[in-house]
């Protein structure tokens, strides 16, 4: 049986990739389970990491046929509840984990698969990609941290537009409101991807942790609090990787800055 995740490095670039293509990549619990283990193996060994999907989807979100097996009469409910959910906890892994995430994305980014886009720090979006959250026309509710992510990026006077209407977005409209950082023509979202990925992968993985770590967490402090954690991370004893760099400038040895398009 294919892997439902694939997985390989490439300079130090995790390439990650859904690969239930038949299936429009739709997230079932066996799905999330390799993606966690995936991501755990690649935390001390990667610096950036390209999540992707596999045909002509990134993912039309959870597996609705696996979710009505378990709502029939016969259906095997756990005895207890887990302590975390396994959406929630994987991608966690994805969204506070110690390398940053790029997002490829193509064709649908619906539901759960919209949710685990919005784990990802930064979105390539290819023209054809549409987002929706129809969890309101499927008479269920977000369950990947949507309430959460999503609605950060969106707010919540879209997000309960696309939940009650199941209002969909084309590219454009969802890079307008936070859901792409970049539209990128059918095609070329991976490639794109990679060359962000390069970029980020160059950087002290110090930053670029604090970057994906510390910064979205302010957001939940007051404004006294968020100063007084950017005071306690600049303050922080610095890798020797980061003096070096500083002298570069200064000597005028470092390289031009990229300047993504």
């Amino acid at each position: 049986m294919p892997a439902l995740v694939t997985y390989e490095v490439e300079d130090k670039i995790a390439l990650i990739g859904l690969n239930r293509p038949d299936k429009r990549n739709a997230i079932n619990d066996a799905l999330l389970v390799e993606l966690r283990d995936i991501l755990n193996e690649a935390a001390d060994t990667v610096d950036a990491a390209v999540l992707f999907g596999h045909g002509q989807n990134f993912s039309a979100g959870l597996d609705l046929a696996e979710l009505a097996k378990r709502l029939t009469p016969e259906g095997q409910a756990p005895r207890k509840r887990r302590p975390r959910h396994l959406w929630h906890s994987t991608f966690d892994l994805l969204a506070r984990g110690n390398f940053p995430v790029v997002c490829a994305l193509h064709g649908a980014t619906i539901g759960g698969g919209l949710e685990l886009a919005s784990a990802a720090h930064i979105r390539v979006a290819e023209e054809g990609t549409f987002f929706g959250l129809p969890e309101g026309q499927r008479g269920i509710f977000v369950g990947g941290g949507g309430t959460v992510r999503t609605q950060r990026i969106i707010g919540y006077p879209m997000m309960a537009d696309m939940m009650l209407t199941g209002r969909i977005l084309n590219a454009e409209e969802g890079r307008q409101c936070g859901l792409a950082q970049y539209v990128v023509p059918q095609g070329k979202a991976l490639e794109k991807a990679k060359e962000l990925a390069r970029i980020i992968a160059g950087n002290v993985p110090q930053t670029n942790w604090m970057i994906t770590n510390v910064l979205p967490r302010v957001n939940d402090l007051s404004h006294e609090d968020g100063l007084f954690m950017e005071y306690l991370n600049t303050s922080m004893t610095r890798p020797p990787e980061a003096l070096n760099r500083l002298k570069d400038f200064l000597e005028k040895r470092a390289p031009a800055l990229s300047r993504p398009k």
